[in-house]
């Protein structure tokens, strides 16, 4: 059964496809529109999962696979719409991309699925990056990435530190402090 959270990370997932395709045809301005949307129900299904009582298992999962194929696409799309801003900020793009990439790919082998951390760390960086890449795709500067990167790449540290903490796959850790506290307690995370 869906609730309205997951009906909105299904949304987000749904709209991968229109970012990519606004932004391969040179439509800016329309993606900009469409992203502000999925920045919102990005923001907005965490916070009315929580507040209704709604998290799920299912609910972390999706939400986690619509950060991961939106972060997927932005890259690309941000090259369609301003490649000579990603050529001047490559080497701090690549590194949080990077780290990103192999955060996942660790909780990929250790756990053989997609990590739903949503730690603290990652919150405050998705928030972070959705206001830098907002300034990128409204023909703001391209330096604000390297304020956010660094961040970036302590949060997927702390996530690869979770998944080597961890005796099993486990949702909603919000630092590796906790991850340790659920370790200690033999993989129990209540």
């Amino acid at each position: 059964m869906s609730n309205l959270p997951n009906l909105l990370s299904y949304t987000r997932l749904a709209l991968v496809p229109v970012l990519l395709t606004l932004a391969w045809t040179g439509h800016g301005t329309a993606f900009l529109y469409c992203f502000i949307v999925s920045l919102l129900t990005d923001l907005a299904d965490g916070l009315l999962a929580r507040r209704l009582q709604l998290a799920t298992e299912l609910g972390a999962k999706l939400d986690s696979w619509a950060d991961f194929m939106t972060y997927l696409a932005l890259p690309f799309c941000g090259w369609w719409l301003r490649p000579e801003v990603i050529s001047q900020q490559r080497v701090w793009l690549a590194s949080g991309i990077g780290c990103y990439l192999v955060a996942t790919i660790v909780g990929f082998l250790r756990f053989r699925r997609l990590t739903s951390y949503h730690t603290w760390g990652a919150k405050t960086a998705a928030v972070l990056v959705g206001a830098a890449v907002f300034v990128f795709f409204a023909d703001g500067p391209g330096w604000v990435f390297r304020m956010v990167m660094p961040i970036v790449v302590l949060t997927n540290l702390e996530e690869i530190a979770i998944t080597f903490a961890l005796p099993q796959p486990t949702a909603n850790v919000p630092s590796l402090w906790h991850a340790l506290k659920i370790r200690q307690r033999g993989g129990r995370d209540k």
